[in-house]
């Protein structure tokens, strides 16, 4: 798999709690924060654009809200 492009979020100020975001070649997007770098969660655009409305609309998240669960980097 070719390197991921990470960008940082501009809503994260601290260097310990940043939150990276990187599209993968297969356009799905990929999250992961400064915390624990190797963890890695996959999701949709369509997934994480609901995700955003969600805590925007009710200031929460709900469970299971990116549904694309999680692996390592590079599996």
């Amino acid at each position: 798999m070719p390197e991921l492009r990470w960008q940082k979020s501009s809503y994260s100020q601290e260097a310990s709690a940043c939150v990276y975001l990187a599209t993968a070649p297969d356009t799905t997007l990929r999250l992961r924060e400064s915390d624990e770098p190797d963890v890695v969660l996959h999701t949709s655009r369509a997934a994480l654009a609901a995700l955003i409305a969600t805590v925007k609309k009710t200031g929460r998240l709900r469970r299971g809200a990116l549904s694309s669960g999680h692996s390592p980097t590079g599996a």
